[in-house]
């Protein structure tokens, strides 16, 4: 017959506490952290001819987001009626096309951002660049704006899902009541702003459907030229993104100098961008820089040639 254990010491005793404690603490701090997404591969996925197809960010196109059917759906609410000069605080919704919510854990950082909204006037002469944040529920996004021109403002939703990690995008429009002005639409290949003179050079034909390289360049004006003081702004030295007319829909361009430990030249810093644009017809091309901390819009209309 086998002898009864002997009872534990004060020490033993001691250890397994220990043991207890820890092994508490590990399974409460597994408990709360994220625990990643609840959407897969599928979620992201339109079985029908004419979707969006999830994008390669190395080989830059024109997205035609609104004659193409996205796997996610937006709908958006202001706390106030959008007026010119009003600023407004948007609630933006976003789910899959089964009604599931597209929260922060369901995207991936892209260019410093988990979401990025577009957003541009009838006229496209407001451009804003925005970055939501989470809102109160599952699946909201919130944003503040002020429009600056009457009529139908579209906001375009460019995200990378984290279940698919391919870029994706959506779209949804708000109204600002007011008479939409005639704006004109000469073509320039130059524009000043912020004490600075803008360039972009395009092909002398530039031709639809052909990749096309772009070249934007900053310089101070008169003989005295002093540094452009450029910054990145998300992860880039500049941004490009560009809209056809009838906004059908976008490019969002980043610069080929992807190494921002080398700063392109100080008196007239010069980058290199790649495109493709499938149609002919006349676009605008928003760049977006960050100098000394300021972030500048500057944009250019440009003819595309069949």
């Amino acid at each position: 017959m086998s002898s009864p254990a002997a009872p534990l010491t004060r020490p033993q005793w001691r250890a397994v506490g220990l043991i207890t404690a820890v092994a508490l603490a590990l399974f409460l701090l597994m408990r709360w952290l994220p625990v990643g997404s609840n959407l897969n591969h599928m979620d992201f996925r339109v079985a029908e001819k004419g979707a969006i197809e999830f994008c390669d960010p190395n080989s830059p196109q024109f997205i035609p987001v609104i004659s193409a059917k996205s796997p996610v759906q937006l709908t958006l609410k202001g706390d106030i009626a959008p007026a010119v000069g009003r600023r407004v605080r948007f609630t933006l919704a976003m789910s899959t096309a089964s009604g599931k919510p597209v929260g922060p854990a369901d995207l991936l950082v892209a260019h410093t951002r988990k979401l990025h909204l577009l957003v541009v006037d009838p006229t496209l002469n407001d451009y804003q660049h925005l970055h939501p944040e989470p809102g109160a529920r599952d699946g909201e996004w919130v944003f503040e704006m002020t429009p600056d021109r009457p009529g139908a403002y579209r906001v375009f939703a460019d995200f990378t899902p984290a279940a698919t990690a391919r870029g994706l995008y959506a779209s949804v429009d708000f109204n600002v009541p007011g008479e939409v002005a005639r704006v004109s639409r000469n073509t320039n290949r130059t524009w000043q702003a912020a004490g600075f003179n803008f360039e972009l050079a395009t092909p002398s034909y530039f031709k639809a459907g052909v990749a096309a390289e772009l070249r934007f360049r900053i310089e101070s004006p008169g003989a005295g030229k002093r540094p452009v003081p450029m910054q990145p702004v998300m992860g880039a030295f500049a941004h490009l993104v560009a809209f056809d007319e009838e906004r059908s829909g976008f490019a969002h361009l980043h610069p080929e100098q992807v190494d921002l430990t080398k700063a392109p030249d100080a008196l007239k810093p010069e980058l290199t961008f790649k495109v493709t644009i499938p149609q002919p017809g006349r676009y605008v091309i928003w760049a977006q820089v960050n100098l000394g901390g300021n972030e500048v819009f500057a944009p250019f209309w440009v003819e595309v040639f069949p």
